[in-house]
């Protein structure tokens, strides 16, 4: 046998050492997949289009800065035009085809449809459904959301109408308050609807019959007419902006007195111009997102990133609720791999281990546990008045065990 000259063997071990080296960074270059299933062209999209654009700008900042400790992140992103369907299609795709071990989700029909599955495959998933139906971890492990839940939203809205009540209405004598709850009948608007007439029966609060306006309504006024022969005080709304927008400007018309209370979807920027001055302290809004521009530390780098690529943009808050659902995920990818547990288990323990998470003012602090997966219970009361949105109060509630999972 020959023997191999030194520069021969150093030939082969500079290649041996190159091979493995460039091995560890194709490695390392793969990026963490991230599914994303948005609704862009559906029923939603008056909210869901500023919402995917805000997380989608959010991966860009994140790889920008650092990444999961060094490794990027890669959004695959896609519309699903509110189907649940097509929902269930794509998570196959994310799940078999792309090999994720997280989404970011939407609606919460599609959201529930999909929640077996989510838990089966170990596959955390992130969804801008707020439903109290995904945040008790005995029953939903792998479920996670960012915005107040529905419920202690609905909750929240109805103390609110009984604190202020005598204030409000200074007429109204020694009579309870009254109020109805208007949404559409899809599992998004009814979700919250029992918690709502809970807290109101609980809070001594006379209910009205239910009104029903859909996602997509250009008029409520036979809804509204019907809602006048109860003469409620207040009217909970929980569509999205543009039906709340139709439902506020046919009150103004039928020069209604009830005063009306939206969830966190149908009350944002838009709706100023959607409303006109009908919404002007007729329509109040829950808002656990901060709205877009607010001097809050967290909302300097999501304007500065929206601003790379639209110069002079200017988007919703429901930008800032994608932005901030990709925030949170993001923290708990680098504890995730800190861990060496990047994975589905990984990721879920990791984000249980938020305790009063910081968004810099984008939501209220968030923390999460193996028993309890609500982000928050604590929001903000807005109302338009004079063409613009303004704060009325903050509100919160006591995180009981009672409220978790409905």
């Amino acid at each position: 046998m020959k023997r191999m000259k030194i520069s021969q063997w150093v030939f082969v071990v500079l290649l041996v050492s190159g091979m493995a080296f460039w091995g560890c960074a194709k490695k390392e270059a793969e990026p963490i997949k991230v599914g994303g299933i948005f609704d862009i062209t559906g029923a939603t999209s008056g909210v869901g289009k500023d919402y995917a654009q805000g997380a989608k700008d959010a991966e860009r900042y994140i790889n920008e800065n650092g990444g999961v400790n060094g490794r990027k992140i890669q959004l695959i992103a896609n519309d699903y035009a509110y189907k649940i369907p097509e929902a269930v299609n794509l998570y196959k795709q994310y799940k078999d085809v792309d090999k994720v071990f997280v989404i970011q989700g939407w609606g919460t029909g599609d959201t529930n449809a999909l929640k077996q599955q989510v838990n089966n495959d170990k596959i955390v998933y992130i969804s801008a459904s707020y439903d109290s139906n995904l945040d008790d971890p005995s029953k939903t492990p792998y479920n996670f959301y960012v915005g107040t839940s529905y419920s202690d939203a609905i909750r929240l809205a109805m103390k609110f109408v009984k604190d202020s009540f005598k204030k409000m209405f200074p007429d109204a004598g020694d009579r309870a308050p009254r109020v109805v709850f208007i949404y559409p009948d899809h599992p998004y608007g009814k979700a919250p609807i029992p918690a709502g007439k809970a807290m109101a029966k609980e809070l001594g609060i006379e209910v009205g019959p239910d009104e029903i306006v859909g996602l997509r309504a250009i008029d409520a006024t036979s809804q509204l007419l019907h809602m006048k022969e109860f003469d409620p005080d207040w009217a909970w709304v929980g569509g999205t902006t543009p039906s709340t927008s139709v439902v506020v400007k046919d009150a103004a018309k039928l020069n209604l007195r009830t005063k009306f209370i939206s969830n966190v979807w149908g009350f944002d920027e838009n709706i100023i111009k959607l409303a006109g001055d009908a919404g002007n302290d007729r329509i109040y809004g829950m808002a656990p997102f901060a709205f877009w521009g607010e001097d809050v530390p967290g909302m300097k780098p999501a304007m500065e990133e929206a601003n790379k690529v639209t110069p002079g943009a200017s988007y919703t808050k429901c930008y800032i609720q994608g932005w901030t659902a990709m925030m949170v995920m993001w923290e708990g990818l680098k504890r995730a791999d800190k861990a060496g547990q990047l994975n589905g288990p990984g990721l879920k323990a990791a984000l249980e281990t938020m305790k009063n998470f910081d968004t810099g003012g984008l939501t209220a602090p968030i923390t999460f546990t193996p028993t309890d997966h609500r982000p928050n219970t604590a929001l903000r009361i807005f109302k338009m008045s004079d063409n613009k949105l303004v704060p009325v109060e903050g509100v919160s509630i006591e995180r009981e065990d009672r409220f978790l999972g409905w």
